[in-house]
């Protein structure tokens, strides 16, 4: 696909970067609006896509962006239709939304923040984008959530863990299909406990950013609640590509276990440098040093290679389920770009159409008709078996899937096993939860 200035066909248009200001321009007033930001007018509706198209989670952001085009396909009435047969709600026709095509523009979040808020900035001013959605960073989400609440636009976020993102910095205008930190934590423990013991001395690398510190936060509580001991908890630049000098203290520490809460690029070269340093061929207290990745996706496994054979993780959708809505979107995925998607994938097609319903269902675009539709709504069909949008915090609660490495992969996709599909049930937490302390969801804001 070109990527130069397109004219709006349900395609790339790009737009000029605004200024760090949040001072809505005069088009978007009320009295020619309809009363809410950037409110459609004519026979077209624009979609703000906002994926790392650079930096350490880019591998992330291509994928993220391949989805959301065959989500505006499906949405269109192009291709195959893909979850718009399997999806439990049937209010989309394929004819667009509400009768009007869908057009997107894009930005790059570079995985930095400002860059993020910069972006979707410009798509909300300059492209006059209804609703932004993307990233593969909690500190982008929660930075670009915080603009389309003051913007008073729906803010669909993409692959974003932290706790944060539907804990302290959740906003009414903000919803996250994705899981969370405390989930991967739930998930994980008994999967640990059942092959490693509960007497195991972890040493952590944790991104320096809220991502980290939440999963860090929840992979030792719920270790340490089981019996393992927390020996050490580092923090590691995010822009970090040899990790050498990190790794080196763990052999010194006593640890038997080091959990790296990396992600993307960081956690291919992370976990690269430990399998250099020997750990996984060391004995320490007696046992077979091990090393857990919190949170997985196909993507790393793949830049990972080798490295990840037998190491345990969670994420939150694999290509191999066999749901009717995970295999629709696997064959329309494949048959059009040639090989399978990435959790970010499934969660980022997965919040376009879910969008799209809750306007169709709402009978509008206004921010809080969409607010109202989504918050409570249960749905199936788009893989991950029947799913709660919760609407104390806006947090999407399903099952959790726990994977490992696989030993004896048959291709360069099949990479990870699905060891434990984990209920619903056991990864659901109180909206009080100590770990989502703070902030509140506050109310809904139509923007103009």
């Amino acid at each position: 696909m070109s990527k130069g200035n397109l004219t709006r066909r349900g395609v790339l248009k790009t737009g000029a970067v605004a200024g760090a200001g949040l001072a809505l321009p005069t088009y978007l007033s009320a009295a020619g609006h309809e009363g809410f930001t950037n409110a459609p007018t004519g026979s077209t509706v624009t979609l703000g896509f906002n994926v790392p198209q650079s930096g350490p989670y880019a591998d992330e952001g291509a994928d993220e962006l391949r989805a959301y085009e065959l989500a505006v396909e499906h949405l269109n009435g192009e291709g195959d239709g893909g979850m718009l047969n399997t999806f439990s709600s049937k209010a989309l026709q394929g004819n667009g939304i509400l009768g009007k095509k869908v057009e997107y523009v894009t930005g790059d979040t570079q995985t930095k923040s400002d860059a993020a808020r910069a972006s979707a900035k410009s798509m909300i001013e300059k492209d006059g984008a209804v609703m932004i959605t993307g990233g593969s960073s909690s500190g982008v989400a929660v930075a670009v959530q915080a603009l389309c609440q003051e913007a008073g636009v729906i803010f669909m976020a993409g692959l974003t863990h932290s706790n944060d993102t539907t804990g302290k910095d959740k906003r009414a205008n903000g919803f996250r299909h994705f899981f969370n930190s405390y989930m991967s934590g739930a998930a994980l423990a008994p999967v640990l406990a059942a092959n490693y013991g509960t007497d195991r001395k972890a040493y952590h690398l944790t991104a320096d950013y809220n991502w980290g510190y939440t999963t860090e936060e929840a992979i030792k509580s719920s270790t340490e609640a089981m019996g393992w001991e927390t020996v050490a908890a580092v923090k590691t630049p995010l822009t970090q590509t040899d990790f050498s000098s990190y790794i080196a203290p763990v052999l010194q520490s006593g640890a038997d276990t080091l959990v790296l809460n990396h992600y993307g690029g960081n956690m291919v070269n992370s976990l690269t440098n430990a399998v250099q340093f020997g750990l996984r061929d060391k004995q320490v207290n007696g046992k077979d040093f091990q090393i857990i990745v919190p949170l997985y996706s196909r993507l790393m496994a793949k830049g990972a290679g080798a490295n990840v054979k037998g190491i345990f993780g969670s994420t939150n959708w694999h290509w191999s389920l066999q749901d009717e809505g995970s295999k629709a979107f696997v064959q329309s995925f494949g048959t059009k770009y040639g090989f399978p998607p990435s959790q970010a994938a499934h969660t980022c097609y997965v919040q376009a159409l879910l969008y799209a319903d809750a306007v169709e269902r709402a009978g509008s675009f206004a921010p809080c008709a969409v607010v109202e539709a989504l918050e409570g709504f249960e749905f199936d069909g788009m893989g991950n078996g029947k799913t709660l949008y919760r609407a104390d915090d806006h947090q999407c609660f399903k099952d959790v899937l726990v994977v490992k490495g696989k030993e004896n992969p048959s291709s360069e996709f099949d990479l990870l096993e699905i060891v434990e599909v984990t209920p619903v049930d056991q990864v659901t937490y109180a909206p009080d939860h100590p770990q989502f302390a703070g902030g509140a969801l506050g109310s809904c804001n139509n923007g103009a």
